[in-house]
Formats: structure tokens, C-alpha cells, sequence
């Protein structure tokens, strides 16, 4: 096997699994803007199983702090009801008909800080894994090389390509916490 029978791209794509994920869980910190990506975790007990909210409604954001989940099953409205409550988002429904409107409170500066701490906490989870693809990536190199596979200069070479892409994602991931604690200091 050869040098170029390595694949820098897959570690790449691993890595940005990882930040997929981080950017999934910013995206349901609550800023005290409305965001409908807000309710993207919550899933509904309907029709004997449990489906995602936006499986059973629609959810828009009419005013800067106001989310309305429009439930297409007028049946579905006290189950969709009960999801939120239980999503433990500290947004209280209140509908009428089969419409449920979420007012967004306003945030303190202490829960604010709070925020920021979990998106820290949600960026440190994402490096750690970027880490973990860095590391199996380098191990399958020391294998190769000590199978002799590749040569000592072809693996520090892709040694030197799994930091290059190593240190682009933990920038990537330094980014996305830098933007979101922004965003939520800033309202």
C-alpha cells in the first residue's frame, strides 16, 4: 500500500462531523431571539411513537421574540404542548386553536454567562473529537510506516497534512463559539 492509499479527506469529513454536531447544539442555545432552530430537539409522542416537532407542525418566527408552532393535527395540540414543557427550554406555551405561541423572556446577564458557559462546554466536546480522528489518523500512519507500507519521509508529510487539518478545524470550532457567545451577549 502506498502513500496515496491514505486518505486525508476521510479524517477531514470526520472532523467535520464533529462540527456538524457542535453547530446542531448552538443552534438550540436560546439567545433570547426567536429562532425556530430552537425547537429542532423536541420530539412529540404522536400517533403511537415519538417524531420530531416539525414532523407534526410548522414553526415560524412572526416577532423578533416570538416563535408560533402552527400544529397540523388539532389532536396533536396538548401532546405538542407537553413536548415543549418537557424540553425544559424555559418557554411557556400558550395556544389558541391550533396555533401555540412561545414568548421569548429576556435574558440576565447571569443566565447569559450560563449560555456561554455551555457553548464553551459544546466546543471543548467538538475539539476533543476533532482530536480523536487526529489521533487514530497518526496511529494508522505509525502503523503503516512501522509495516513498512510508506517510508519515513511520506509519513511525516501526512503527519504534517492530519495537523494542517487538525488545527483548520479547531479554528473552525474557536469560530462558531467566538460568533455564538457574541450573539448571545449581544441582544
Amino acid at each position: 500500500m502506498a502513500s496515496a492509499d491514505y486518505d486525508v479527506g476521510e479524517l477531514k469529513r470526520r472532523m467535520q462531523g464533529a462540527i456538524a454536531s457542535l453547530k446542531q447544539e448552538l443552534s438550540g442555545l436560546r439567545t433570547g431571539r426567536a429562532s425556530a432552530h430552537l425547537l429542532d430537539p423536541i420530539q412529540v409522542e404522536a400517533y403511537g411513537q415519538t417524531m420530531p416537532l416539525n414532523q407534526v407542525a410548522t414553526v415560524n418566527v412572526p416577532q423578533p421574540r416570538m416563535i408560533s408552532v402552527q400544529v397540523w393535527d388539532r389532536s396533536m395540540v396538548n401532546a405538542v404542548e407537553k413536548a415543549i414543557m418537557a424540553a425544559n427550554l424555559g418557554l411557556t406555551p400558550s395556544s389558541e386553536g391550533q396555533v401555540i405561541h412561545l414568548r421569548i423572556p429576556e435574558l440576565n446577564e447571569d443566565r447569559r454567562k450560563e449560555l456561554v458557559k455551555v457553548a464553551h462546554k459544546y466546543a471543548e466536546t467538538a475539539k476533543v473529537s476533532v482530536r480523536h480522528v487526529r489521533r487514530d489518523g497518526l496511529d494508522a500512519l505509525k502503523k503503516m510506516e512501522k509495516d513498512h507500507q510508506i517510508g519515513q519521509d511520506d509519513q511525516k508529510r501526512l503527519e504534517a497534512e492530519v495537523q494542517k487539518v487538525t488545527d483548520q478545524a479547531i479554528a473552525d470550532v474557536d469560530q462558531m463559539v467566538a460568533t455564538k457567545e457574541k450573539e448571545i451577549m449581544t441582544v
